[in-house]
């Protein structure tokens, strides 16, 4: 069977991905990073009264108008302690910056224009326009206006203004749930005490925390034996928790003791493909039972993180219904590569700008896919298309970044 191109295979993943239509009411505290999924409206108008931009006196700007000119104050209003009354002409109130505009005053006399006489007196050192440094009542938006479309992701500027609309809970997306199965008798949990034929799981730690960042719920499934019985209960598991999305990690491969392919093809897989022209990740295996879509992700830890990053998080995007755009830059190698064969190559690199800004990538000189050290090192994978020429140092490359640099 001849090896899958990546692009191709990503499209296939999306291609019958349909956003979740649950809805849900989440608390605003817990909403930082989900999807809207209904036009969020205001409930009220913001801000909800004309308010002081400045420290100053509320006035009739016609009042400043002319040289020599005196007020005399009235009152005070200061955030959360508006003056309740009105002003007249010749008078003034002592205003603080958010504090309510009085009724009658048009315009805000910063206190730097304004000297003290007396008491209860103040003479204007400098006119003011009407409207100057008064912020109007629904300046920012209106009670019952459309603020936040549908599809927007809840980040910090949002979640603050749905705060200031006076949104306790929102409507949102239901996060895709993604079950998590590490498969094999090699592996063992953290902690325990493996024996000498034995190693530590450790792909499902990185692999949930990656579902976490692209918005998605890990359902942790633990580890099922290499035996047909106990990758059944797991899939049943996984299917009891209402998983959207099961990823495999190991046993899609061809020897005796892969099982994964034969039990999830037992269970109605509906294979979309499996082997793709992508290193690390070349045991790449993807369909569907019923509704759940199945990615068998490679059991070495850099092949499934990669594998992640390249195909789990878009999909994740699809079903909270948006567009996943994967965060590739240009840089300039550090040092020379040699041409590449059929694979697209994903390498391990450290990263670092030079003072003017330039990204400059140098690939980790083993790139063994069991190596995890390595990819905890990496700043960013370079990325290297099929058949790519021998490059040089100094020569562009476009790389994804796994950190910020």
């Amino acid at each position: 069977m001849a090896l899958l191109p990546v692009d191709d295979a990503l499209q296939l993943i999306l291609a019958d991905a349909r956003p979740i239509a649950d809805i849900e009411h989440v608390p605003l505290h817990e909403a930082w990073g989900r999807i809207v999924a209904e036009p969020l409206i205001a409930m009220r108008d913001q801000p909800p009264f004309a308010a002081s931009a400045m420290d100053g006196y509320a006035v009739v700007a016609a009042d400043t108008a002319e040289p020599g000119a005196t007020l005399r104050v009235v009152g005070e209003s200061a955030a959360g302690h508006g003056f309740t009354g009105a002003i007249g002409r010749g008078e003034t109130v002592r205003i603080f910056t958010g504090a309510p505009v009085p009724q009658g005053a048009d315009a805000i006399l910063i206190q730097e224009n304004a000297r003290p006489l007396e008491t209860t007196m103040i003479g204007v050192v400098e006119p003011v326009q009407a409207g100057r440094f008064v912020r109007r009542a629904g300046l920012d938006f209106h009670r019952g206006e459309t603020v936040i479309a549908k599809g927007a992701m809840l980040d910090a500027g949002r979640l603050t203004l749905a705060a200031a609309m006076n949104l306790p809970a929102l409507p949102m997306h239901r996060r895709p749930r993604v079950a998590i199965l590490a498969t094999g008798d090699e592996l063992v949990p953290p902690g325990a005490d493996p024996r000498d034929d034995q190693i530590i799981a450790s792909n499902s730690f990185g692999v949930a925390a990656i579902v976490k960042e692209a918005g998605g719920e890990p359902i942790d499934l633990g580890i099922a034996a290499d035996t047909l019985a106990a990758l059944n209960r797991s899939i049943d598991a996984a299917q009891a928790a209402g998983a959207d999305i099961l990823v495999t990690l190991g046993g899609a491969s061809v020897g005796d003791h892969d099982l994964v392919r034969k039990v999830l093809e037992s269970r109605g897989l509906e294979l979309a493909f499996w082997k793709i022209a992508m290193r690390p990740g070349k045991p790449l295996m993807s369909g569907r039972i019923g509704p759940m879509h199945v990615l068998g992700l490679p059991g070495n830890p850099v092949s499934s993180l990669v594998c992640s990053h390249v195909f789990l998080t878009p999909l994740i995007a699809k079903l909270v219904g948006r567009t996943h755009h994967v965060q590739a830059v240009d840089a300039i190698l550090d040092v020379d590569l040699a041409e590449n064969d059929l694979r697209q190559d994903y390498l391990r690199a450290a990263m670092h700008r030079r003072p003017d800004g330039t990204l400059v990538a140098t690939p980790a000189t083993r790139q063994d896919s069991s190596m995890m050290r390595v990819f905890a090192e990496a700043d960013g994978l370079v990325v290297r298309p099929p058949f790519a020429p021998e490059a040089k140092a100094g020569d562009a490359v476009r790389a994804i970044l796994l950190r910020h640099i």
